[in-house]
């Protein structure tokens, strides 16, 4: 009697909890305290009391979004932007509202030029985590947007937190250069230099604002002193480039642009002929390490014919080898003047460009060594990966291409490429990357996982289970296609592949109570309420106040009769967490309809009572009959 009008409810719940967006993340003890110690992590300045913070996020919840955050950081402190994007997002699928994840994922988004994206998910976080960073961001964001207003306040709020930011201070100096007050633009400059007075962007800002206003002279004396504080930047050399050749002055000019990497500068021809003992004496010397002498040779080259290329070449060399970088890169650059035709030389020079973070001056030295050898694929890789950081997809895209087709063996670098084209969405072509890889390393469980994700996209759900699976015999704890596996089952309503899945889980998670619980929640579905009882009982016995275990088991005890059980158990998972609603509606359930009033007891009052009824009738009816019969006499 009483089962059949609890039957619905419970199993609604259950039906709910698998059919719908029901969390399956294992391994969950510890994460609400992990996201939130997460959310402290960019305030944090000290590197030791960070790395130990992180350190006890992972402990706490090593498989959860706290724990992905955690790993898009030190990606993204090492400079693998790819791998701290790849985090940030698997942070952010498994808890979408981590507001510090949403505001670092855009930031890198800008930095990739992805501007709509980046104006999404940073509007998230500083919703939910206003920090400086964040409101700096979006305020770029705005800016090139041509959104002004929003362009201002996001950059105030910015300064507000952190008024000594000479890039905030640029940013405002942008935004009123572009609305056209250049007073106000010049004073944000200006401020800028005194925040941080060797700020190229602030002196290239600062400079143009200058030749907006026709004060040429004032622009070149900046950045004359500018380009003594930033004597590799491009953009100095080649602006003091323009203003040389608007004066007339197109020696200069020639030499500014030859400074800024210009291809088409006019320069001293070289002279090809170097004197062979010097040469010969030098790499001698370099070979048994005697670095000086060895340069010292080189050197004396150059006093006979001082135009001569091959000295610097072996100069920059040998400094390279060395690890004497700036003199590395002067040699290098002498030797790019004289237009050396040896690729090593821009090779070497763009990796110590890119060391030192100019990046503009690396990139015009990979494509220089490129064209001095079109199959330089070491070249081709590095200005692949610069355009990568810088959002260039496109080129990215292309520059992989061309050294995968050197270097078709590059598992690495094919997994890469076809996580970019996955994101750009050309499916297909990352399948065929995919594959490559597997071709050349096919026990990869990051390749198996991600093929799965894209079958999945493309309703293939066949090959998704079978590379899922393949991940998951190649590393037993990969969460993300436990996860996947267990969301295409249950859409699938392949039960008996779920419970396999999940008693797996358990076994291979045996102290995790909700391990237990997760596979409870499946015997309870499948009506296999013994096993379901076994199971949350094991997840309540690792976890007293587990309150969804004790609030199902409560459940399961009411749709099998037994009910002072099930009222133990939905008062136990009440005390554990009160805002399970359902639980209150269960117990209130109970509270109703069990009367533990014995059923001979109510029907012997309910036969008194008509007796009583029977009496008062008969009584009336005579009194009646009497009073009738008097009035008649």
């Amino acid at each position: 009697m009483y089962i059949k009008k609890w039957v619905a409810l419970p199993l609604m719940g259950v039906t709910a909890l698998l059919l719908s967006g029901f969390n399956w993340n294992f391994g969950a003890g510890g994460c609400t305290e992990a996201l939130e110690l997460a959310k402290q992590l960019p305030g944090l300045q000290d590197e030791t009391t960070r790395s130990m913070q992180e350190a006890r996020i992972v402990e706490l919840c090593p498989d959860g979004a706290a724990a992905q955050f955690v790993a898009g950081r030190q990606a993204e402190r090492s400079g693998a932007v790819d791998a701290a994007v790849s985090a940030y997002r698997r942070a952010l699928q498994d808890e979408p509202s981590f507001a510090v994840a949403s505001g670092s994922l855009g930031v890198l988004y800008l930095q990739r030029g992805m501007l709509d994206e980046a104006a999404v998910e940073l509007t998230k976080g500083v919703a939910g985590a206003p920090s400086p960073a964040f409101h700096k961001a979006l305020g770029k964001v705005m800016l090139e947007k041509r959104i002004y207003p929003l362009a201002l306040y996001h950059l105030g709020e910015a300064e507000r937190q952190s008024p000594g930011d000479a890039d905030v201070m640029i940013g405002l100096a942008d935004v009123y250069q572009a609305q056209g007050e250049l007073s106000r633009a010049e004073d944000e400059y200006r401020r800028a230099l005194v925040a941080q007075p060797s700020s190229e962007n602030a002196s290239l800002g600062l400079a143009q604002l200058y030749l907006q206003k026709n004060e040429q002279d004032k622009a070149l004396e900046l950045l004359q002193k500018t380009a003594v504080s930033n004597p590799r930047s491009s953009r100095v050399h080649l602006l003091l480039a323009d203003i040389y050749e608007k004066k007339g002055d197109t020696r200069q000019a020639e030499y500014e642009r030859l400074l800024g990497g210009r291809k088409d500068a006019t320069v001293v021809s070289s002279l090809t002929a170097p004197q062979p003992e010097g040469i010969v004496l030098g790499d001698q010397l370099a070979s048994r390490g005697e670095v000086d002498r060895a340069a010292e040779a080189y050197r004396s080259v150059l006093k006979t014919l001082p135009g001569a290329v091959p000295p610097y070449e072996r100069l920059g060399a040998l400094y390279y080898k060395a690890g004497r970088e700036g003199e590395a890169i002067t040699a290098y650059r002498e030797a790019s003047y004289r237009q050396s035709d040896n690729p090593e030389v821009y090779y070497n020079l763009g990796l110590l460009y890119e060391k030192r973070g100019q990046l503009d001056e690396a990139v015009v030295s990979y494509k220089r060594a490129i064209e001095k050898r079109a199959d330089f694929a070491e070249a081709r890789l590095r200005l692949a990966e610069i355009r990568l950081a810088r959002g260039n997809t496109s080129e990215a895209v292309e520059q992989y291409r061309e050294f995968l087709k050197l270097k078709p063996e590059s598992a690495d670098i094919h997994l890469k490429l076809a996580r970019i084209l996955v994101q750009g969405k050309e499916l297909p072509h990352a399948v065929e990357s995919y594959q490559a890889v597997l071709q050349l390393a096919p026990d990869n469980p990051d390749a198996h996982r991600e093929l799965a994700a894209v079958y999945r996209n493309q309703d293939q759900g066949d090959k998704a289970i079978q590379h899922y699976k393949r991940a998951l015999e190649l590393a037993k704890a990969d969460v993300e296609s436990r996860n996947a596996l267990v969301t295409i089952y249950v859409k699938n309503k392949q039960y008996d592949d779920l419970v396999l899945l999940l008693q797996e889980t358990a076994e291979l998670g045996p102290d995790d109570p909700n391990n237990h619980y997760r596979l409870g929640l499946v015997y309870d579905f499948r009506k296999e309420y013994d096993s379901a009882i076994a199971s949350y009982k094991q997840a309540v016995a690792l976890k007293g106040d587990h309150a969804r275990a004790l609030h199902a088991l409560g459940r399961v005890y009411m749709k099998t009769g037994r009910l002072a059980e099930a009222r133990e158990a939905l008062e136990a998972a009440k005390q554990a967490d009160p805002n399970l609603v359902e639980t209150s509606i269960l117990l209130n359930n109970i509270r109703d309809d069990f009367n533990p009033t014995p059923r001979k007891a109510i029907k012997s009052k309910k036969s008194k009572s008509k007796k009583k009824v029977a009496t008062k009738k008969r009584v009336t009816k005579k009194t009646t009959k009497k009073k009738t019969a008097a009035k008649k006499k």
